[in-house]
């Protein structure tokens, strides 16, 4: 029953005003809102605005692990805040380098946007090697001329006892989890602070404070918590020299690769789920306002902090 029909039927001979001054709070709000809908106020306060700190235009962007999953999400979450110069980053530049192609032809769906417009580009590079590393910011440099933001997202998680893990496993998993996520700082740090600073972001996991549970994955777990802390500590070594170093902690997010895992285990599904306190996982647009944030002016006076994204599963 609408604001209107419940005074007309109830209170008959009492005034309009008598009337909507007895409506129960939640109705007298709605009846408040719908009042002003029609007023030149609104109509003005409902075009979109936003703070311009969170615009990424007029940055460079990069973001590694990036043509596919997680990385790939952070990549449209900057075009959809105005990047137009981005490189992504992964193993296979072929990939890297489709997944480019098609971040722009998302991007100029609906919009006034052009592809002649962006100047995205992929490049192959394996974090776990230096040396590749360190080439891939020479193109980046080379294209750009400069690097504003950068994420560093490529990793890798496997699930084994830790009777049974076997070592060159491990020493894969730390080679990409953690030595690609320092490696992917030290270069970017190396060419921000000539050019006055910038924004790293080490993408580490809400395992990085908690440990999962049913499936066994001490590495990856103690992986996340060295990057977590690595954040801290080059925060604290380039505060002075304007490079803000700063951490993302997803929780359980549906990617296309997970949501595959567990189609055929949904009982894991329900797990994760239950031990979430919002009762779902995250979708990978669920992580989009915080990358942006913390790639962005929008945090200049934050650095080695963490932002968990993880439906307070960390809370409980």
């Amino acid at each position: 029953m609408s604001p209107t029909l419940l005074v007309r039927s109830s209170l008959p001979t009492v005034s309009r005003s008598l009337a909507v001054a007895r409506l129960p709070p939640r109705i007298l709000l709605h009846a408040r809102f719908n009042s002003t809908l029609d007023s030149a106020v609104a109509a003005k306060a409902k075009v979109v605005k936003t703070l311009p700190d969170f615009s990424m235009a007029n940055k460079v962007c990069m973001v590694t692990g990036a043509a596919r999953g997680l990385g790939n999400e952070f990549c449209r979450a900057f075009t959809q805040s105005g990047c137009t110069q981005l490189a992504i980053l992964d193993l296979k530049e072929e990939e890297a380098q489709e997944a480019a192609q098609e971040l722009v032809k998302q991007s100029c769906v609906d919009s006034d946007m052009e592809p002649g417009d962006y100047n995205i580009i992929g490049i192959g590079c394996d974090v776990s090697s230096e040396l590749s590393v360190q080439q891939a910011y020479r193109r980046v440099m080379d294209t750009y001329g400069r690097i504003d933001s950068v994420v560093a997202s490529a990793g890798i998680v496997e699930n084994y006892s830790a009777f049974d893990y076997p070592f060159d496993r491990i020493k894969r998993l730390y080679d990409i989890n953690v030595h690609g996520a320092f490696f992917t700082a030290r270069e970017a740090a190396r060419h921000m602070i000539p050019q006055g600073g910038g924004s790293v972001v080490l993408v580490a996991s809400m395992s990085a404070n908690i440990v999962n549970i049913p499936q066994p994955q001490t590495p990856y777990n103690a992986a996340k918590a060295a990057v977590k802390h690595m954040a801290a500590s080059l925060a604290v070594e380039w505060a002075k020299k304007g490079v803000r170093v700063n951490c993302l902690s997803p929780g359980y997010m549906l990617t296309k690769l997970t949501r595959t895992i567990l189609a055929h285990d949904t009982e894991l599904k329900k797990t994760w789920e239950s031990l979430t306190p919002m009762g779902r996982m995250g979708e990978p647009e669920d992580l989009a306002g915080a990358v942006v944030f913390l790639a962005s002016d929008a945090s200049r006076f934050m650095t080695g902090s963490e932002i968990r994204v993880d439906g307070g599963y960390c809370i409980i």
